[in-house]
């Protein structure tokens, strides 16, 4: 070996050092939500209970976290398909009651972008299957079952309004929308089929057991134990089938 290849070598190694030692934090952030993912948590879950003193802190850390108005906005409207009407809507008053506090104060908050133009074609079932099949990652051909086939209006309704009308709407990630949808269902607690569902959608969309793991921490720390430990139960019952 010359001594410019040795060299060349040495540099070499140093470099593949180096890139690793940048990239292992990288990793590290797989097993935690991020703070503005933790700040839709707090949000949903605090507005799913009515808890709306604690709320008005959620809202404030989100905004100070760099959350948008639309961001939390979007968020607020996307879980009323999950807790009703009334909760999103005293959400929406709650957060229009803080963005009236911070502009008095002289805080001005990132509005952030409207949701984009929505093509009509195909038709707006034929979109929400689409959007559903690419969340659950898998062809939804066969025929109808279970509450479907029982009530084929809800499931027409799912189709078209909470997967196309609120699914197809970008301010918000299809990973943010599905972190907002657990928060609310591990909040109302009782519906561990859904979550269990939903679970399975988050780790189609990249989010990590560690980072769900994390997600059960948060609910314990803004809504209980009881329901973080409800949680934590349906998600190792989704790890455990997905080995």
């Amino acid at each position: 070996m010359t001594f410019k290849n040795m060299i060349t070598g040495i540099l070499l190694s140093l470099l593949c050092v180096s890139y690793s030692a940048n990239a292992q934090p990288e990793e590290g952030t797989k097993k935690e939500l991020t703070q503005k993912q933790q700040g839709l948590i707090s949000i949903a879950a605090y507005t799913a209970q009515g808890d709306l003193i604690n709320l008005e802190s959620a809202l404030n850390q989100g905004l100070d976290e760099g959350l948008t108005v639309n961001e939390i906005k979007e968020a607020l409207i996307h879980l009323y398909a999950y807790a009703g009407f009334p909760r999103s809507i005293r959400g929406l008053q709650t957060f229009m009651s803080v963005l009236e506090e911070r502009k008095a104060s002289g805080i001005k908050d990132a509005q952030g972008p409207e949701a984009s133009p929505i093509s009509e074609e195909p038709s707006k079932y034929e979109r929400g299957k689409a959007v559903l099949e690419e969340l659950v990652q898998a062809p939804l051909d066969g025929p109808q079952s279970g509450y479907a086939a029982f009530a084929p209006t809800i499931e027409v309704f799912l189709k078209e309004h909470l997967f196309a009308d609120l699914f197809e709407r970008d301010v918000l990630t299809y990973a943010q929308r599905e972190l907002v949808t657990i928060s609310v269902l591990s909040s109302i607690g009782k519906v561990e089929p859904m979550l269990k569902s939903h679970f399975n959608i988050c780790l189609n969309l990249g989010l990590t057991p560690g980072q769900l793991l994390h997600f059960t921490k948060i609910i314990g720390s803004t809504i209980g134990e009881k329901e973080a430990k409800a949680a934590e139960s349906v998600l190792n019952e989704v790890l455990e089938e997905r080995k």
